[in-house]
């Protein structure tokens, strides 16, 4: 694209989710809703494992930030759109929508790498729960919850420092409802080449990095499972994973519709 009119911009424009009056005031209703109900959900859960003794355990150890991690970035997007669907003036500057994205990124990229972290915490305490409090100890969480920090913030900061360095000549127009990469490169009229393997081989490799070790660790569950001789021990064991799964069904199949479709579907009209 033509990178002659390059201009330093202010600020971006939202075009949302739609001009009609009566859905925007509907899906003010709804989202207001669900993000209340998010709110009080993760604030209590961290509140509730903080305070209760009996549950300062390994696998509480990463229920904690993973509810952290869903309050911030939710947070991080959440308001403003909830701001913008009853706003006549939907604008964020410049820097905003990079801080926007920024913590939404490192917050999303945190949240893939605890369920991974988590599925490995599952399959240590039932493949050998005699010793899962000496393998689960505070040090080696403390250090798993740290790699996942490291590595969260750090793919964070190789998107934000390439995509708000891009050349946007002029067009501030986002066709969506908060910053995020796709509607980005898609606005820009630099080359986002370097961006789209950028976000193909950090972002890949961290999605990659999470749905391997989720597989790995149940298949290693799913043999420990099959070793327990009563019904009702099997039905117990694979019962505390379902709703671990059905998060990282939910979580893992958003990020990948978002982030690896066509270049030519990042245009949301």
């Amino acid at each position: 694209m033509d990178e002659g009119n390059c201009t330093s911009l202010a600020e971006f424009i939202f075009l949302g989710i739609t001009n009609n009056r009566g859905v925007k005031v509907t899906l003010f209703t709804m989202f207001l809703v669900v993000y209340l109900i998010n709110l009080v959900a993760d604030v209590g859960m961290i509140i509730l494992i903080r305070m209760d003794s009996q549950l300062h355990t390994p696998m509480y150890f990463f229920l904690s930030p993973l509810s952290f991690c869903d309050l911030c970035y939710s947070t991080a997007v959440g308001p403003k759109i909830l701001v913008d669907l009853l706003a006549k003036n939907k604008s964020i500057p410049f820097f905003g929508c990079a801080l926007q994205f920024l913590i939404f990124c490192i917050f999303a990229d945190s949240k893939c790498l605890l369920l991974a972290v988590m599925a490995f915490d599952r399959y240590k305490a039932i493949g050998n729960p005699l010793l899962y409090t000496a393998n689960m100890s505070n040090r080696v969480c403390s250090l798993l919850m740290a790699g996942v920090d490291m590595l969260g913030t750090a793919d964070a900061l190789i998107h934000a420092t390439l995509t708000f360095h891009l050349c946007f000549c002029g067009l501030n127009e986002i066709n969506h409802f908060f910053c995020d990469l796709p509607p980005l490169y898609f606005l820009s009229c630099s080359d986002t080449e370097i961006n789209e393997l950028a976000l193909f081989i950090f972002f890949g490799f961290i999605e990659l990095s999470t749905i391997s070790g989720v597989l790995i660790s149940y298949c290693y569950i799913t043999l420990s499972v099959m070793k327990i001789h009563s019904a009702e021990g099997r039905f117990k064991a694979f019962s505390t994973c379902t709703s671990h799964l059905t998060a990282v069904a939910i979580f893992q199949g958003t990020m990948l519709f978002m982030y690896f479709r066509p270049s030519s579907s990042y245009c949301l009209d």
